[in-house]
């Protein structure tokens, strides 16, 4: 799969000591876009490595496909940190590495002797990355400080679920793991904001980030009324407040979505419904009366667009107003766009004997362009290679494998 062209973060090297989501999907932002990631793993591996799906060929003896989405483009060694040996070689590491991201409980890795104060005294430049759920002491300690925290509950504190769902006694979690990507997202912006910054003054630093302060800076309408107004918003299904047409609408074979809310939007939408008349209709003659009677126009709406199937509603509307079906999993993996960004790209996937999809890189870059050069690395894959550049030998590296201070693995 490899270009000519290199990622724009060649050269940096990256220790990613996360497991579960949030952090590895932050490493593997930054390894997308060519940096050398090293994610370090205990001698059992991370935990997500287990989790499915798989396919029916797998032996299920590596990983599943939840790991393979947010861990490839990386390398893994697998180390004993509780061991002395194991943190021995963990320091050899940080001195070459520019960046180290972790999501571990807080003070775990300082009672390790790995927190950041400790690292930062062999590798002034390091900067050291934290994603949990409510954040550390750097960026003002949390009375939540040691709670744990999945997607849902960043998304239940954030903001999200509580303005999502068809009404206020039956909040919705958004679908995936947002709760957790997120903060993996701003983690990486973070990273990346603190590598330039140490690259012109020689000085890394420590990024914290909480994932329920990461879902409320997403979450601007619930501060934008509450603030100006002191408004709670509730949920209001998939309208959007002082917006209509607006919402999702009924096919003959599925579900559309529409947002065709200002006048000229609205009325080529009312073109092509072939209902010209329900652009002067008194109720919904401007924007202001389209939202008053929302209702009523949606269900003016829905009586045409449960006519047709999502395939002629798109036929009809597409590049003329502001829609889109309501896909499915297998109508993605069918749509032009998609193949076209080149945002289902194959890996190989140890185990099966076919590749496997997996979400592409987003930002497209002319330049330096990011990519999937490699599939998820095997727990301890690595190990040998990456302990020889550290200029271990062979008989070194037998002797730890040996005392159990290191894994590896191979196919």
């Amino acid at each position: 799969m490899s270009t000519v062209k290199v990622g724009a973060l060649n050269g940096i090297r990256v220790l990613d000591l996360t497991h579960a989501l949030a952090g590895p999907f932050c490493a593997q932002v930054l390894a997308d876009h060519g940096a050398d990631v090293i994610k370090v793993e205990p001698l059992e591996g991370d935990f997500f490595r287990k989790m499915g799906p798989y396919r029916e060929d797998d032996d299920k003896k590596y990983f599943g496909g939840l790991f393979q989405a947010c861990n490839r483009n990386k390398r893994s060694i697998s180390l004993d940190l509780k061991s002395e040996k194991g943190r021995e070689l963990f320091i050899e590491l940080v001195k070459t590495a520019d960046a180290l991201v972790e999501n571990y409980r807080a003070d775990v890795l300082n009672r390790l002797g790995l927190g950041y104060e400790d690292l930062k005294k062999i590798n002034p430049k390091l900067v050291y990355t934290s994603v949990r759920g409510f954040g550390d002491k750097t960026g003002g300690e949390s009375p939540y400080k040691n709670w744990p925290a999945f997607d849902i509950v960043a998304q239940a504190m954030g903001g999200w679920m509580g303005v999502t769902g068809q009404d206020e006694n039956h909040p919705v979690k958004v679908g995936g793991g947002p709760g957790d990507t997120v903060p993996g997202l701003f983690a990486a912006f973070g990273t990346v904001s603190a590598l330039l910054h140490a690259k012109s003054t020689g000085q890394g630093q420590y990024v914290d980030v909480a994932m329920t302060d990461s879902i409320l800076a997403l979450s601007e309408m619930v501060v934008s009324q509450y603030s100006y107004r002191q408004i709670s918003v509730k949920p209001n299904g998939n309208t959007l407040m002082n917006m209509a047409a607006f919402g999702t609408y009924p096919a003959k074979d599925g579900v559309i979505a529409i947002a065709a809310t200002h006048d000229p939007q609205y009325h080529a939408l009312c073109d092509l419904l072939g209902a010209p008349e329900l652009k002067t209709h008194p109720d919904f003659i401007d924007e202001a009366n389209r939202w008053k009677n929302h209702i009523a126009l949606d269900e003016e709406i829905s009586k045409r667009t449960s006519q047709l199937t999502k395939k002629e509603i798109k036929a009809l509307f597409g590049g003329k107003v502001p829609f889109s079906p309501i896909y499915t999993g297998a109508e993605i993996f069918e749509d032009e766009h998609f193949a076209a960004r080149n945002m289902l790209p194959r890996v190989e996937h140890p185990g099966t004997a076919e590749p496997t999809a997996v979400p592409g890189v987003p930002v497209k870059l002319s330049e330096t362009p990011g990519e999937v050069r490699r599939r998820a690395p095997l727990l301890g894959e690595n190990t040998a290679e990456i302990l020889a550049e550290l200029g271990f030998e062979a008989g070194q590296i037998e002797n730890l494998l040996s005392d159990r201070v290191i894994r590896a693995t191979s196919l």
